[in-house]
């Protein structure tokens, strides 16, 4: 196992240990996290907690010189501490190289508990991205990959290998779903448009109700969709509306890509004489209309 992976199994205990000190806010420097976004509601309502408990759970740092201390796991808590006018937290202060710093960020922002689906996605890619030393399109374009081999579609050559094993360990790890189901309900997400991914973002629609609105194309169908969404439409009276909105008749043809289509049918030599020589006056007219 590897030296990152052994640090993901002991994020949790490393959470729980007592703190080993305390330091001071402004000796503590955030690093750039996976997460996108703090609540503000929510952090109001954490540094409330803090101010009548104190910080219950230390943060996890690692010195990066000059006195400083880089925050790995820990920022929300770090947030709202100065919220409530702390001056100092309890903290955990470990040695980690700059990966396994990466690692256990990752791991924490994926234990989040308003951690939203499409955030999840994303944490999870880069977490198996750090792990295997690929890019995360790359790790998309191996999951596609595993999914299709063990579905007999494309020949082996990937499943039972290390890089395949890896991805693997890591789902055993995080305990929440297989990769398989991870690329079927999770790697979707990744195409929403911008409408669906901001609903989502924002925890306004659960991702299955994203994934039925993605089947939609028209926009203004779609939009009407997700307000009911929103609002409450359960999932399965939304698929059937999303049903309803695909069935809907596609509008016809322009009418003069519908008379070209009927021309390139036509067999002049099939019709009566009369009806023959009326076709081919108008078609004479018509080429001659469009010469000039």
């Amino acid at each position: 196992m590897s030296a990152i992976r052994a640090y993901l199994k002991g994020l949790v205990e490393e959470a729980k240990r007592p703190a080993t000190s305390t330091l001071p806010l402004a000796e503590l420097v955030p690093r750039p996290q996976p997460r996108r976004r703090f609540d503000e509601a929510s952090l109001a309502t954490l540094a409330d907690s803090i101010r009548a408990h104190g910080v219950l759970e230390p943060l996890l740092v690692r010195p990066v010189g000059e006195g400083r201390y880089e925050i790995i796991a820990g920022e929300r808590r770090y947030r709202a501490a100065r919220m409530a006018g702390l001056s100092e937290v309890p903290v955990v202060v470990l040695e980690a190289d700059e990966k396994t710093a990466q690692a256990l960020a990752l791991m924490e922002n994926l234990q989040r508990e308003d951690l939203n689906p499409y955030e999840e996605t994303l944490g999870v890619l880069d977490l198996l991205a750090l792990e295997l030393g690929r890019e995360r399109e790359e790790v998309v374009g191996l999951l596609h990959r595993m999914r299709d081999e063990r579905k007999g579609k494309v020949p082996h050559n990937v499943m039972g290998s290390p890089e395949a094993g890896k991805v693997e360990e890591v789902f055993r790890l995080l305990g929440r779903m297989t990769w398989e189901s991870f690329v079927q309900n999770r790697l979707p997400l990744l195409r929403l448009p911008p409408d669906l991914r901001e609903a989502l973002e924002e925890g306004s629609i659960p991702y299955t109700a994203a994934l039925e609105l993605k089947k939609v194309k028209d926009e203004g169908v779609r939009k009407g969709l997700l307000a009911e969404a929103r609002a409450g439409l359960p999932l399965r009276e939304l698929r059937v509306r999303v049903r309803q909105a695909l069935k809907r008749p596609a509008p016809p043809p322009p009418w003069h890509k519908e008379v070209a289509a009927r021309l390139a049918r036509l067999d002049l030599e099939s019709l009566p004489e009369a009806k023959r020589q009326e076709v081919e006056k108008h078609l004479k007219a018509l080429r001659q209309l469009l010469a000039e």
